[in-house]
């Protein structure tokens, strides 16, 4: 691989890189997936921007997946837990219902 193909290269993951850290909280997942995607583009065909761009999508798509449901597990506990049923009373006498 030339030494210019390898700049090309590094310039594309470090500029993914630095647009992906400009918006943090809503690129959850996005470096990550665009580390992957652009060793798996240039494995592929030398194609390492595509795959990084596509490793992004994927990657902040699956963090949003599991932070969503993360959040419904946690309403899940949160909500409270049925009481057992209390013996009612009628007349002096107990119940049980």
């Amino acid at each position: 691989m030339s030494s210019n193909r390898v700049q090309t290269f590094a310039i594309s993951v470090l500029g993914v890189a630095l647009l992906a850290g400009a918006q943090v909280a809503a690129a959850k997942g996005c470096l990550k997936g665009a580390a992957v995607g652009a060793v798996a583009g240039h494995v592929a065909g030398h194609h390492a921007v595509l795959g990084a761009a596509a490793g992004c999508a994927v990657g902040h798509h699956m963090a949003k997946k599991k932070q969503q449901e993360l959040q419904q597990q946690q309403q899940q506990q949160q909500q409270p837990q049925p009481q057992q049923a209390q013996p009612k009373r009628q007349s002096g006498k107990t119940v049980q219902v």
